[in-house]
């Protein structure tokens, strides 16, 4: 293999190739001229990988890539043990996920790459920040765009569950609370409390953060928060048609300065894909022999992350 840089073709091993995020990765990693072997358990093209079963398929090839990226939405801890040496890239989102894998990887691993955490990891950071300053992550979903099974069942299981090691101290249930905020197209919203991992992420960052989710549909904002109070209508959830628009943005606020870093686009999906791509190749780059755990503000700047989106 040549030398690990973004100029650089590079082996990419991508887990979930077949789903919404995975495709815009193969197409803006081939797109690059690298080189991407999918797997999958039944597709035809894709080498065959079963992630629920036996990791031994994964570690051979593994050790034959330049950076492994798991956009599968299958949460495995032991992912990070299987990928030995090569760079992981986890495009996961659930924070007590994020902390085993943390904790049995042993080679380097991208913490959350995407919209949240990811995009909002880098401009909750870019924040500055005192102790004892409250610091939000505000994110808002399209609610009119057709989500991939892992998105959808990724919002159903924050119902009736609690917000992972919340900085609070205290059980802290998601979609329980909410709060009313401004958005970067000037429209007041609803948003509620949800288990993005910024918090569990930054934790060394002074300031508490919080997160919240609201949806492009009013409508589906207030039902969400419905559901979250009757975690017996969680079902509705996986049945709901797509009702709004694609929009989505990302916005992090200290409320004791006012200081804001946002950003917004069309399409998580498709902005997730993008940024999950930069970060293969940032990982392939900087982090090749090393055995660090970074979040994506460890790898890449404000500039470069919304230069991959415009």
């Amino acid at each position: 293999m040549g030398e690990s840089n973004e100029s650089a073709h590079l082996r990419v091993l991508l887990l979930g190739g077949r789903g919404a995020v995975g495709a815009v990765v193969r197409r803006e990693l081939e797109g690059d001229g690298h080189i991407v072997t999918g797997t999958s358990r039944t597709a035809p093209g894709d080498v065959r990988i079963d992630l629920r079963d036996d990791l031994a398929g994964l570690r051979t090839l593994a050790a034959e890539h330049d950076v492994v990226v798991n956009a599968s939405g299958i949460e495995r801890p032991d992912l990070g043990a299987a990928t030995a040496r090569t760079p992981l890239v986890d495009i996961a989102a659930s924070g007590a996920y994020l902390d085993e894998l943390r904790a049995a990887s042993v080679g380097p691993v991208v913490l959350g790459a995407g919209l949240a955490p990811g995009l909002s990891t880098i401009l909750a950071a870019a924040l500055d920040s005192h102790a004892g300053d409250d610091l939000d992550v505000l994110v808002l979903l399209g609610a009119g765009e057709k989500h991939g099974p892992a998105a959808v069942a990724w919002t159903a299981g924050l119902v009736g569950t609690d917000v992972h090691c919340p900085p609070e101290g205290r059980p802290v249930r998601n979609l329980g609370e909410s709060r009313r905020a401004t958005g970067p197209d000037g429209r007041t919203r609803r948003y509620l409390r949800a288990d993005f991992p910024d918090h569990v992420l930054l934790d060394d960052k002074p300031g508490v953060i919080r997160s919240y989710l609201t949806l492009s549909s009013a409508p589906m904002t207030a039902a969400l928060g419905l559901v979250g109070r009757m975690p017996a209508l969680r079902s509705t959830l996986t049945w709901a048609p797509p009702l709004g628009s694609e929009a989505w943005h990302v916005v992090a606020e200290n409320r004791r300065t006012g200081e804001r870093r946002q950003a917004s686009g069309t399409g998580q999906s498709e902005a997730t894909g993008r940024l999950t791509a930069l970060a293969a190749t940032r990982a392939a780059r900087d982090l090749r022999g090393t055995t660090r755990s970074v979040t994506m503000a460890d790898l890449v700047s404000l500039d470069d992350a919304l230069a991959v989106l415009t």
